[in-house]
């Protein structure tokens, strides 16, 4: 067993109590809460250091168990208003299901039922039941990195979030087959790069952005 099993364990059991005894998402009885005070709470229940939390509640932030929010609001102040960035954690769906078991509401795998191995693919499945060619497995990693930006991004709306996610998921979900689409695949990137580089996330987008050209061009 891992060593950090323990804390990871204590931490999202915290937020499924938390979740399962809320009145409203967010304040002082909401789902969600901000680091400082789950800090505050998991030190007196376990003892657990801000270190031992946050490490952690990465590693459940990454695995999709635990929901990263941030939200802007408008700051008063002499002069004027300022945005200010509120930065919310919440157990997921997933989380849930991680403590209570499956439900009949739950999705299965993308491609449960198929016997991938009589495609002759070299295919690699993901944590999360999903797969992808092993030629593509740099970009879809990198995809997800971008995805996850693309969440954090306090300068996009919810709404443009939802679009460039959808989008993202589709060119992952093309990177399954042994011959995605092109077609597809650069008409939603042309429209994803757009955007994403206009929010300044371009760094990102130069690791994406090579890697589509040579998909695109074999």
């Amino acid at each position: 067993m891992n060593s950090n099993d323990d804390t990871r364990r204590h931490i999202l059991k915290y937020f499924y109590d938390r979740n399962a005894s809320a009145t409203s998402q967010h304040g002082k009885k909401g789902s969600a809460v901000k680091i400082s005070d789950a800090k505050h709470d998991l030190k007196e229940l376990h003892q657990l250091s801000q270190q031992q939390v946050m490490s952690n509640l990465t590693y459940l932030i990454d695995k999709g168990w635990i929901n990263k929010q941030e939200v802007e609001k408008t700051v008063t102040v002499r002069g004027g208003t300022i945005p200010s960035v509120v930065t919310w954690y919440e157990i997921s769906s997933a989380g849930i299901d991680r403590i209570e078991g499956e439900s009949e509401f739950t999705v299965g795998p993308k491609f449960s039922g198929i016997n991938i191995t009589a495609t002759g693919q070299n295919v690699i499945t993901l944590g999360d039941g999903n797969l992808v060619d092993a030629r593509y497995a740099r970009l879809h990693a990198e995809l997800e990195t971008l995805r996850k930006a693309i969440v954090a991004s306090p300068q996009l709306s919810p709404t443009e979030k939802v679009d460039l996610v959808a989008d993202i998921e589709t060119v992952k979900d093309q990177l399954a087959k042994p011959h995605p689409n092109r077609k597809v695949i650069t008409q939603l990137w042309t429209a994803v790069e757009t955007v994403v580089t206009s929010v300044g996330l371009i760094e990102l987008v130069s690791q994406v952005k090579p890697l589509i050209q040579g998909l695109i061009a074999r």
